[in-house]
Formats: C-alpha cells, structure tokens, sequence
C-alpha cells in the first residue's frame, strides 16, 4: 500500500465535518421554512383568534343555551302573560315587545364575552397569546368576531320566533336587517366595556355578576317592555336617558316601519360610538400593560 494514498488527520476532520454539516442540512432547512412565514397579519391572526372563540363554544354550549333561552322565555312569557293587559292583542303587544326583545337579549348576551377573556386570563392563555409575534389587538378583535356568531344567533332566534308568533314587520327584510345591525353594534361597544372589566377583575363569575348589575336595571327599567306613560315621574326620567330605551326605540321604528324613530337613531348610535371610543383603547392598553 502507498502511504501517501492514506488520508491526513485534517482531511478526515474535514471530511467529519462535511459529513456533520450534511446531516444537520433538513433541520437547517425546516428552520429557514419555518422563518419565512414571517409575522402573521393581522386579519389573519384576527379571524384565528375569532375561530378559537367560536370553537370555545363547543366546549362551553351554555352560552348559545343562553343565547335562545332568554329570547325565547321573555318573548313567549310577556307576550302571552302581558300581551292582552299591555297593549290588548298579543299581536300589538309583539310590535312592541319584539324589538325591544331584541335589544335586551343582544345586551345580556355579552356578558359571556368578558367572562370568555376573564378565563383565559386565570388559565395562562392569555399570557401565551401575548407572546405571540402578532398583532396585538389581534386577542380582542377576535374575540369580538366570535361574540357575533352568538349575537346573530341570538337575532336570528328572537325574529324567527316573533314571525312563528304572528309578528309581520312592516318595515320588511331592509328594516329587521338594519334593527339588527344595529343591536349587534351595540353588542360589540357593550362587549369592549366586559373585556376593560375582565383585564381588571380576571374573574370570569365577577365579570357576570358586574354585567347582570348593570344590565338588569337598564333592561326592565325601560320601554322594552311597557310604554313610560304611566311610570312614577322619577322613573320615566331614567327611561328616557337609559340607552337600551332608546335603542329599543330606534329598533321598533325599523322594524315596524313607523318612522319617527331619526332621534332615537341618532343617540343610539351617538351612544354606541361613545361606549367603543372610550373602551377600545382603554381594553387594548390594559391588553398591552397585564403582566
């Protein structure tokens, strides 16, 4: 044998090192794959939040339990209890019971948004969800896509049942569609207001029980139910500042056709702007500052 045909110490070193660098090449690659995705947009980490939020639900019914109980038992109960007394058919008592129905089902219903954000804050989920390389109002946007399946469940439930009643909205498909575009509006400001509540209390029970205290007053105490005609002074004043009165009115008018609802319109949507102006960068500032 030649021994100058035998390879040197350095060559096999070089030859080991080649054979390292060959084999540690589909790791390499996998990781440059992996890299060149890049940050995911916002939309699209948006709407796969939105997806989780949608999923949640699957794993906790009680909230589209809710979402038709609560319709179902204030339409059916006023309507048939209250109808005759009220307004002296039960068929003009759903002219008016309806919309406001409407109004009230959308605002409860967005209790479970808060209490959704207040459970991911006690598990950890949240904090991992932080430390995302996204958007970061991609957490809350999402969360709001997936309190809309809810509220159009819910709309989709107090209409179908009204027209199973024998309620015919004289407005028409254009009027029941912009009455519920504009409670689900209201849903979302309302929902921006439980999610600056969730960062701050981070208990999904105390979430709800801040959301019933607020809400139950507004509900009853206003014009969804009865007309403030015959309310006590002191009472009817409220009624007529309390916000769900006023977009119970503006529903009523779209839906029935009636007109004479522009003012009542207008401070519903003045009412909703306000709520969304101040509690979005509010919810999002305590989204970026939670420790």
């Amino acid at each position: 044998m030649n021994p100058s045909a035998a390879p040197s110490p350095s060559a096999s070193s070089a030859s080991g090192s080649v054979a390292a660098e060959t084999v540690a090449d589909p790791i390499d690659l996998l990781l440059a794959a992996g890299r060149a995705h890049g940050r995911a947009g916002a939309l699209a980490a948006s709407l796969a939040f939105g997806s989780r939020s949608i999923l949640k639900i699957k794993h906790d019914p009680k909230q589209l339990v809710d979402s038709a109980a609560i319709p179902i038992l204030f339409t059916v109960l006023f309507t048939y209890l209250f109808g005759g007394a009220v307004s002296g058919s039960t068929g003009d008592y759903l002219t008016v019971l309806l919309p406001g129905v409407l109004t009230m089902s959308i605002a409860i219903v967005t209790m479970y948004g808060g209490a959704r954000l207040a459970q991911d804050v006690r598990s950890g989920a949240f904090d991992r969800f932080r430390g995302l390389p996204v958007w970061r109002g991609a957490f809350v946007l999402g969360g709001l896509l997936g309190d809309a399946a809810r509220y159009l469940f819910a709309s989709a439930v107090v209409v179908g049942l009204g027209l199973a009643m024998g309620y015919r909205p004289e407005g028409g498909a254009p009027g029941v569609l912009a009455a519920v575009v504009l409670v689900v509006a209201l849903g979302f400001s309302l929902s921006l207001l439980w999610a600056a509540v969730a960062l701050v209390v981070r208990d999904p029970a105390v979430v709800i029980s801040i959301a019933n205290a607020v809400l139950m007053p507004l509900s009853f105490a206003s014009n969804i139910f009865v007309r403030p005609g015959t309310m006590p002074g002191w009472l009817r004043a409220f009624v007529d500042v309390n916000p769900l009165s006023h977009v119970a009115t503006a529903a009523r008018g779209l839906m029935n056709g009636s007109g004479g609802a522009d003012g009542a319109l207008v401070w519903s949507l003045t009412t909703i702007a306000v709520i969304t102006l101040v509690c979005a960068p509010v919810a999002l500032r305590l989204y970026g500052r939670r420790s």
